[in-house]
């Protein structure tokens, strides 16, 4: 009788284990059972990964480094800068020829379009508008 016993008592535990596996569908299952997520939309980088992006790329397009960001906005279609670049090495530095350029990138950082909009002395400031402004 032991040796019906024990063959009663695996039998017992197998089928608990068998009835798991059966109620439990496979991940094949489930992923066909369910619908297709949508993809996340890709996060939009930080204002700070713009500027180094903004700066490297337009660094890369035009051989010149970039000195400084006047200028930073969020836009509809991603980011608009004003970025100062020194155009020309002069002694005395006050002498040298900087620029401003305006610099469009996409909502992932990448740079879209880009123009020079200004080109000054680094010694001179910008000239008095009328009206004290």
């Amino acid at each position: 009788m032991s040796n019906t016993r024990d063959t009663q008592e695996s039998q017992s535990s197998q089928e608990p284990q068998d009835s798991q596996n059966s109620s439990k569908p496979n991940e094949k299952q489930t992923a066909q059972k369910q619908p297709a997520r949508k993809k996340a939309a890709p996060k939009r980088p930080s204002p700070m990964d713009v500027l180094r992006q903004a700066r490297g790329q337009l660094a890369e397009l035009t051989g010149m480094e970039a000195e400084s960001v006047s200028s930073f906005e969020q836009t509809d279609e991603g980011w608009a800068l004003e970025v100062e670049v020194l155009e020309l090495e002069r002694v005395p530095d006050t002498m040298s020829l900087m620029a401003s350029y305006q610099v469009e990138l996409d909502a992932e950082g990448q740079l879209t379009g880009y123009r020079r909009v200004r080109r000054y002395e680094r010694g001179r400031s910008d000239a008095r508008r009328p009206g004290g402004r």
